[in-house]
């Protein structure tokens, strides 16, 4: 309800006092803040992007937010997903997120989704709303996001992060481009790795959150203008912005969309997971009290590989591993150093969670070197063999 009948929205003696600043502004005013306190947003995800967009969509006195996740606070998400706090660990995401901002604005109507977003449920969830942004961080969501705003006709306020950079824009408002005419095919999966992997500064989700905000904001305010047909990108380490322009796709190209559909298969999960599968059966594994009972034998017949990046080494490691990272056997480079270190020994091979070492072991296995595999890596050390080994 983009454009509601403001008198029958009234502003009581508390939100007046609430909201001054705001009153006094005037591209804001009296009529704007009642236009925040009749909108409707739905966040989807509470991580790193919702954190800071719910806290301040709350703040601004928008009257309805629903949240839409199924995960649970984890201490390593504190780092940066700024609204959950270290007493909520284990807890679920949606009911921590809730607290807070019931904490910063009472009044504000909060509306709880614990489910995974799905083809079956999305246009449900979405259809009270009257903005849904977009603050998860995998393909086949965000694809799902933009699919059922386009049925629904709803703005899609859209951002995303890895390491240093963040990007942020509209899609489908006033006619400008939506998902698929910046994505119309999804990348290979893994191709890009997740903040999990690749890691992320825990300062650049504030920033493109902050900015989805702003942009949900000025689209309730009808203020402005909106970066719709606008990719807004941001580097942190070099503090800089640029923009891309975004049109629509010709029409002849443009990905009709008429339905949701299964979007795990639309990005070829199923598919890279069973080809995961297949390549790992083909692998030997031990587990990694095999490979304590192994390194306490003494034996010297073996070579211990870590295929994580050299930080990651810095970090934690297991006593006697040899590191060539993973992206120097995916060059070529690091195969020839591998076999001149085995020289006639065992190759044994790990990385974090052993996804990383079987796909080093597979590389390897068409260069003719054998190898076996560490089931769960050094996080698996760490909780099974020497917890004194930090885990990250």
């Amino acid at each position: 309800m983009l454009n509601p009948n403001l008198d029958e929205i009234q502003l009581n003696k508390e939100e007046y006092e609430r909201y001054s600043r705001h009153l006094i502004l005037p591209e804001v005013g009296l009529e704007g803040q009642k236009k925040l306190k009749a909108a409707s947003v739905c966040c989807v995800g509470t991580g790193g992007l919702g954190s800071p967009l719910l806290l301040y969509l709350a703040a601004a006195g928008i009257g309805r937010i629903g949240i839409v996740d199924f995960d649970r606070v984890d201490s390593s998400n504190l780092q940066r997903q700024i609204i959950h706090g270290t007493s909520w660990v284990g807890k679920p995401k949606i009911e921590s997120a809730k607290s807070r901002i019931l904490e910063i604005n009472p009044a504000c109507q909060v509306d709880l989704y614990e489910t995974r977003l799905s083809a079956e449920n999305a246009l449900d969830i979405f259809r009270p709303y009257d903005i849904v942004v977009d603050g998860t961080d995998n393909f086949p969501t965000r694809y799902l996001v933009n699919d059922a705003c386009v049925l629904l006709d709803k703005p899609n306020v859209y951002g995303s992060i890895f390491r240093f950079e963040g990007q942020a824009t509209v899609f489908n408002y006033e006619e400008g481009p939506n998902y698929r005419d910046l994505y119309p095919e999804p990348p290979p999966p893994g191709l890009v790795p997740s903040c999990a992997e690749g890691g992320v500064l825990g300062i650049l989700p504030g920033m493109i959150g902050v900015i989805q905000a702003t942009e949900t904001i000025k689209i309730i305010l009808g203020q402005g203008k909106t970066l719709s047909g606008r990719l807004l990108v941001y580097n942190s380490l070099d503090m800089s912005f640029r923009e891309l322009r975004l049109k629509p796709l010709p029409q002849a190209e443009r990905p009709v969309i008429d339905k949701l559909i299964d979007y795990e298969q639309f990005c070829g999960i199923p598919q890279a997971k069973a080809e995961e599968a297949k390549q790992q059966a083909t692998l030997a594994e031990m587990s990694v009290t095999e490979l304590k009972a192994l390194l306490d034998s003494k034996a010297d017949d073996y070579l211990l590989l870590d295929v994580r990046n050299p930080n990651e080494y810095e970090i934690a490691k297991i006593p006697g591993s040899v590191l060539v990272p993973l992206p120097e056997i995916e060059n070529g480079n690091g195969i020839q150093e591998v076999r001149s270190l085995l020289n006639g020994h065992k190759l044994i091979a790990h990385c974090k969670m052993g996804g990383r070492s079987a796909k080093a072991l597979a590389l390897l296995k068409q260069a003719g070197i054998e190898g076996t595999n560490v089931k769960g890596g050094i996080l698996a050390w760490s909780r099974e063999v020497d917890p004194s080994v930090p885990e990250y």
